[in-house]
């Protein structure tokens, strides 16, 4: 383990992203944040820290228990960071709400009628015409 290793380094080596470059990008779009703050790739990250990042569509905040700058098995990560309290109920709410929200749509599987057919090809014929 060592004193402090970068940002980019520590979210990739935690499988946050895929790639570095991925994290670096993140980084310089402004959508991480070390103890509040936004950060630079190249941020020296210490133990105790909070880092904030999206994750999807929840925002997620990790507190660093561990440096660590080679990226292992995600079942060897798992010690490296610890999600807040706080983080993992928002993102517990978040998602049940979005799967409430995806449950009060319905959708139809089955093939258009001949009368939905119709209309179809009606509504990109007029379509055609306006495009021209």
């Amino acid at each position: 383990m060592t004193d402090s290793v970068r940002l980019d380094k520590w979210l990739w080596a935690c499988r946050f992203f895929k790639t570095r470059a991925l994290a670096k990008k993140e980084i310089d779009g402004g959508r991480v944040q070390v103890n509040g703050q936004k950060a630079k790739p190249a941020k020296e990250l210490t133990g105790g820290e909070k880092v904030s990042f999206w994750r999807g569509w929840d925002r997620c905040t990790v507190e660093v228990i561990e440096l660590q700058e080679q990226r292992r098995s995600a079942a060897d990560v798992v010690g490296w960071y610890r999600e807040t309290e706080e983080s993992a109920k928002n993102r517990e709410k978040h998602a049940l709400e979005r799967k409430a929200a995806r449950e009060s749509v319905r959708f139809d599987d089955s093939r258009p009628s001949k009368k939905q057919r119709r209309q179809i090809h009606r509504f990109k014929r007029i379509q055609a015409m306006d495009d021209s």
